[in-house]
Parts: structure tokens; sequence; C-alpha cells
């Protein structure tokens, strides 16, 4: 599911898939996409690029083309691939960065940035 939340700038992502679940924040006030992985117990964390990653009035459009097309011919899907590095226990620096939408998913995991 997906809410947007455009007084906040702000999109909620909720994946329910058993063991790959995850939900996600794309904070666009702040400039930042969080994912929580619940089968790693972990959060994964990334500066939005323009380039790659659509503008808020654009994810409107695309889950309402997802919705009634079923299938999406559009350039701007989104993937991303994360590599295992250091993490991190986020710092009182970090979520003055990232805000607290990200802080409340992600407050008390190990964080990949």
């Amino acid at each position: 599911t997906m809410t947007i939340h455009n007084e906040k700038n702000i999109v909620d992502v909720h994946v329910r898939s058993g063991k790959y679940s995850s939900d996600t924040i794309f904070d666009y006030s702040r400039g930042y996409v969080a994912t929580r992985l619940f089968s790693q117990n972990a959060c994964f964390i990334l500066k939005i690029n323009k380039e790659n990653i659509p503008e808020l009035k654009e994810i409107g459009r695309l889950a309402f083309e997802r919705k009634t097309m079923k299938k999406i011919y559009s350039p701007n899907d989104v993937w991303a691939e994360f590599q295992s590095g250091h993490s991190v226990l986020g710092s009182i620096k970090d979520w003055l960065l990232y805000g607290g939408a990200i802080q409340q998913l992600c407050k008390g995991l190990p964080l990949y940035q």
C-alpha cells in the first residue's frame, strides 16, 4: 500500500509479503529515502537523486497508472540495490539530518547509508 502525505512531502510504502515485508519512507522535504527490511532487521537510507527517483507529484500519477493499467510501462520505475557495508546506530546528528519520519521507522536498527 502507498500513502502520499502532500502536506508533509512524505510518501509511505508498505509491502506485506511474508519474510520479504518492508516499509519505505520517501521524505522529500529532507531529501532521503529509508527502507526497513523486516527480514534483515535493518534500515537502509539513501539520498534522493532527482534523476532516478520521481518527484512527489509524479509518484501519485505512477501509482494511479499502476492501479488502473495492471502493468506500468514507465521509464520512471525505481530500483535500488544496497551493498552491505558498515552499519551504525543512528546518532542525534543523523536524526536531525534524516528527520522524525525516518527516525520513527529506523530507530534502534542498524543503519546502512
